[in-house]
């Protein structure tokens, strides 16, 4: 998700009057959630990664917990996690769970509110581009040192450090790959995916000038998400490791040169129209390969329907230095001003649990965040589900960062201005360079 924000946190939290989803950017589509049932033999209380559900441990802590909590979650997570809610208060009776439905696009608004108010729920869903910006309120209960860090996916635990502490705890991720036509690719002579920059060149160029679509790649003209893997791959990052900018480094100057170069040789749209769709634009063939997250699957086979079946795949992303892909989602956080944060943190530990991570696939398709969950059978049963689980493993997520909104909104425009054409790349990395060093990373 994008947001909007100025430096101060909770002044800037209180301007943002809109949020995007995670998945946002010029190649939209908006993800459908499949519906199953099933309890997760992990009761009420678990650490992550554990699996103490039968044990009179687990039946004690379930005892002991009781009182009202209250938890909010946004979007299709938030109309969908009362199946974790009900599966919570079956093995801890002596709880009430009111799960609140929040819209993302109030989302910013009713939680600065709750914050300056004093009255935030128990438990909340967590953008991973918000971790900095509300954390920098200091409205968060810090990470009870019995949930262990290594159970996660790395780059989705680092989301969640704060001010160098753990204020958070990752609850579903989602990355990006390459989506492709196979036909269209074999009609221009490439029967494998792009396994390098030089290869995605290569492929984008021959699937418009052989292979008759109207464009070869489609890249976002505006969309830091999209961008930064370039960045990744090439050994670059958006801070060093002081903590610094480093926003036109030379690696970055050259992941923005290879990325308008898409742009300057007319294989990519220059624009688009705003809340532009690439699914109908995919299955028809005008763009043939596209970067996104797992939600286009469903997309796409519901597009294409069955006649479409076996003229697309998807590809982990080219490697330069690396093959880094982005990582996004959503953790879950436990408030100060909670009155029952041992049922909060119970809550939390439950929907962190392989078992209920696994139902929650199956609930909304989200990605587990638990690294154990990848081996349950819903999970990697889908073998293009398990491309997703492999590219996670090499991943990265935007600074935690109080002012990341409003950087990220200033870095967006220099990319529209270097994709048009109206700025080059270097002065694109300088002005890049100089918004963050004005607007500020920590």
């Amino acid at each position: 998700m994008i947001l909007t924000t100025l430096r101060s946190p909770l002044l800037a939290i209180a301007l943002v009057v809109a949020l995007v989803a995670t998945a946002c950017g010029t190649n939209n589509g908006s993800g459908s959630a499949g519906g199953a049932s099933g309890t997760p033999a992990s009761a009420g209380g678990v650490q992550a990664g554990g699996s103490e559900a039968a044990g009179s441990g687990a039946a004690s802590q379930a005892a002991n917990l009781s009182g009202d909590l209250t938890v909010w979650a946004m979007g299709n997570e938030g109309t969908k996690l009362s199946t974790l809610a009900d599966a919570f208060t079956a093995a801890n009776p002596g709880v009430k769970v009111s799960v609140t439905p929040v819209d993302w696009g109030q989302a910013v608004a009713k939680l600065t509110t709750a914050i300056a108010g004093n009255t935030t729920p128990d438990v909340s869903q967590m953008g991973t581009d918000m971790m900095g910006q509300f954390g920098a309120t200091g409205a968060f209960d810090p990470v009870p040192s019995d949930i262990d860090p290594s159970t996660f996916f790395q780059s989705a635990w680092n989301t969640n450090q704060v001010g160098g502490a753990a204020s958070g705890v990752p609850w579903y991720v989602e990355t990006r790959l390459l989506y492709y036509r196979t036909d269209i690719a074999a009609k221009a002579g490439i029967t494998s995916p792009p396994a390098t920059w030089d290869d995605l060149m290569a492929m984008a160029t021959a699937m418009k000038a052989k292979g008759g679509a109207k464009f070869g790649i489609s890249l976002g003209t505006k969309n830091w998400q999209e961008y930064f893997p370039f960045l990744w791959q090439n050994g670059g990052d958006v801070v060093d490791a002081s903590g610094n900018p480093a926003l036109n480094s030379p690696q970055a100057v050259e992941a923005l040169t290879f990325y308008d170069s898409f742009f300057k040789a007319g294989l990519t749209p220059k624009s688009v129209p705003e809340g532009f769709d690439i699914t109908p634009a995919f299955v028809k063939g005008d763009n043939p390969m596209f970067f996104s997250g797992p939600w286009h699957l469903g997309l796409i086979d519901t597009a294409g329907g069955a006649a479409f079946k076996g003229k697309w795949a998807i590809a982990p992303m080219p490697k330069k230095v690396t093959a880094t892909s982005f990582l996004g989602g959503s953790n879950m956080v436990v408030y100060k001003n909670s009155k029952n944060k041992d049922a909060a943190w119970a809550f939390v530990k439950f929907v962190s649990d392989p078992k209920t991570q696994a139902l929650w696939y199956k609930t909304a398709t989200d990605l587990p965040a638990v690294q154990s969950a990848w081996d349950d059978p819903t999970v990697k049963g889908d073998p293009n589900v398990a491309l997703f689980g492999e590219q996670l493993k090499d991943t990265k997520a935007q600074p935690v960062s109080a002012t990341w909104s409003e950087l990220s909104s200033a870095i967006n425009d220099t990319l529209e201005k270097m994709t048009s054409g109206a700025m080059e790349p270097q002065a694109a990395a300088d002005q890049m360079q100089k918004d963050a060093m004005s607007i500020g990373v920590k």
